[in-house]
């Protein structure tokens, strides 16, 4: 008799939080808590999530960029069966897969400056690889990685995030690693002086705020990169896929890095994957004789049902043309909030390439305002994006996060599907909370109050 899962998750979906105090994360439960994100969300469609009580909600977080597609894609779902109906020979390891072959080759087709593909189980291991393939193959320690930068909680990638919240606590890192400021050739040229770089690791548009380069940044990098024989790795795991309304974000830039870094949308959210595409010249440095043709590797990066779902991917975006929707529908957002910007005073800017957006809150001009924000901040710094995030979730079902830690940065990251009339969703929603978080005091500041109060109590637990 074969196990009904789907029996299983609603049997037990009154036990979700008690299972996760108990044998998982009891502090993300009581984050839940807290906000009043625990609603229990039951099924899934496209970029639509639905609650205990059947409450629809637009999702603008896609579980970290995972769902461009939205959940539950059929195409994927039909090729994830097909493997599993298929009876394949899945993972010999004293053989290769056909499967692995099409993906590499699919992806390759994308960026045809590069000649080779990796593939591994998660963003994180993506990075693992370029640092281990950078070095191997320059015979240089050391990597130079962005301020606010963010490339994993590995111990590889936590070496090269750059935000102490995540780093704390688990030092030593990893040695030869160098921070320079996002967007500052100069201070790149000079890590790269030294000559013992390996590699500039770098996204093209930084995931944690949304930060977006100057327009000859990355091609100026790539210059120094090559003048230096430093490697250029552009950490695509968010930005790529369709995301910023190209394939890759560097093309946005005419950029053509050594390394391109894959995963979170690679396979519509169902199967952990990841990928790194390079240069042969690197791939063989680190693959050079038959006694080193696994020399790196992971057990499980190019099973079956992960390689099929990426095809399945791909198809998508290209039948679908998402990429082309990303660009047209954040053309759109865009401009909405910048016409927002300039009725709200705590609205300060928008910034972002397609659907990878961030929404910048900042000080007031008008004296009652200002002082209700430095109130807030004084309470805890960041705390104001709560009090757009928390409204907007709980009076208009849209889902969202704040870009980082103490940021002022409200993240838009919708699936790559989303339509017209979400777009008109997203806009009414903004609109209705900024304009309610100009209101003092009123409801939203007296949500504030609340979460600082909570924050506190939690320093305090903490200390």
């Amino acid at each position: 008799m074969s196990l009904d899962i789907a029996s299983l998750f609603a049997e037990h979906d009154g036990e979700r939080y008690e299972l996760h105090n108990r044998h998982l994360n009891e502090q993300m439960v009581r984050v839940l808590k807290v906000i009043g994100y625990d609603v229990g969300f039951r099924r899934a469609k496209g970029p639509y999530l639905w609650d205990r009580d059947d409450e629809r909600y637009l999702d603008l977080l896609s579980g970290w960029g995972v769902f461009a597609l939205g959940r539950n894609h059929p195409g994927v779902r039909d090729a994830l069966v097909s493997v599993l109906d298929g009876d394949l020979p899945n993972l010999v390891q004293m053989d290769v897969s056909p499967l692995a072959g099409l993906l590499a080759k699919r992806l390759l087709g994308y960026a045809p400056y590069l000649d080779r593909a990796f593939f591994a189980n998660s963003g994180a291991e993506a990075v693992e690889a370029a640092i281990k393939f950078a070095r191997g193959a320059t015979g240089r320690p050391g990597i130079v990685f962005a301020g606010h930068a963010f490339h994993g909680l590995t111990y590889g990638g936590l070496s090269i995030t750059g935000d102490d919240v995540f780093r704390k606590g688990f030092g030593p890192l990893l040695p030869g690693c160098a921070e320079v400021p996002f967007d500052d050739l100069a201070a790149l040229e000079r890590a790269l002086a030294s000559r013992d770089i390996a590699a500039f690791i770098v996204e093209p548009i930084q995931g944690k705020g949304v930060n977006i380069p100057s327009d000859g940044y990355l091609k100026a990098a790539a210059d120094l990169c090559r003048r230096y024989g430093t490697l250029l790795v552009a950490d695509e795991i968010q930005t790529g896929m369709g995301r910023t309304g190209r394939f890759l974000a560097v093309e946005h830039w005419g950029v053509e890095p050594d390394m391109v870094l894959l995963a979170k949308a690679l396979s519509g959210g169902h199967v952990p994957v990841g990928a790194v595409l390079t240069r042969k010249r690197i791939f063989d440095k680190i693959f050079d004789r038959m006694d080193r043709a696994v020399v790196h590797g992971s057990t499980f990066s190019k099973n079956d049902l992960a390689m099929a779902a990426g095809l399945a991917t791909l198809d998508a975006i290209e039948s679908e043309r998402l990429v082309q929707n990303a660009a047209a529908k954040g053309e759109r957002l865009m401009a909405a909030f910048a016409e927002m910007a300039e009725r709200y005073e705590f609205l300060k800017t928008v910034r972002g390439k397609g659907l990878m957006i961030g929404v910048e809150f900042g000080p007031p001009r008008s004296m009652s305002l200002k002082a209700a924000w430095t109130m807030l901040e004084g309470m805890n710094k960041g705390l104001f994006c709560q009090l757009i995030t928390v409204p907007l979730f709980k009076e208009h079902k849209v889902l969202t996060q704040v870009a980082g830690h103490a940021s002022h940065v409200v993240k838009l990251l919708p699936p790559l599907v989303i339509s017209d009339g979400d777009c008109e969703w997203i806009e009414r929603a903004f609109d209705a909370v900024i304009a309610d978080s100009h209101r003092v005091p009123g409801a939203a500041w007296s949500l504030g109050k609340t979460l600082a109060g909570h924050a506190m109590k939690m320093r305090a637990g903490a200390a």
